[in-house]
């Protein structure tokens, strides 16, 4: 079965037209039809520390009951799915299985140290990335503690 467009979160989901593997299996009730089952499919998205792209695997178990039309007007229940014309529409239950199984904050891998607050590098690449940080606070009395240094010293340190 080919995915819908949108069985995902803008940060992750299944893309559009990828290939979905169901395994399904479908028995008679008394209200109706219960289906029940897994549906495997590809993810693709972006790690919301690195940025970096993801692609990986999904599995969800699926478990709807869909009902008789005569059923469903007995029942005021608007959260039952009908089964119309003799057929079910299995994919508003999909698209609930696999946004809900998905990632909040999805991750390249758990330990992902991100990007660099100040110059955005990623800190994978380089775990010894660092910026020296002053206080700006201190820079008035930094100055005035190196004013008139005979060796220049202060102009040394302004520079570094």
């Amino acid at each position: 079965m080919a995915a819908p467009s949108d069985l995902g979160t803008e940060l992750i989901g299944i893309p559009a037209g990828a290939d979905l593997e169901l395994d399904l299996r479908l028995e008679s009730v008394l209200e109706g039809v219960l289906v029940s089952g897994q549906a495997r499919g590809p993810l693709a998205g972006q790690c919301v520390r690195c940025l970096d792209d993801l692609d990986a695997q999904i599995e969800v178990d699926l478990q709807e009951l869909f009902v008789y039309p005569e059923r469903a007007e007995q029942d005021d229940d608007d959260e039952l799915r009908e089964i119309e014309d003799e057929r079910i529409d299995l994919e508003p239950a999909l698209r609930d299985a696999v946004v809900l199984a998905l990632p909040f904050q999805p991750v390249c891998r758990p330990d992902c140290p991100g990007l660099c607050p100040q110059c955005g590098q990623r800190l994978a690449d380089d775990p010894q990335h660092g910026h020296e940080e002053q206080d700006p606070r201190w820079e008035a009395l930094r100055v005035l503690a190196h004013e008139g240094d005979p060796d220049g010293s202060a102009d040394d340190e302004k520079e570094n």
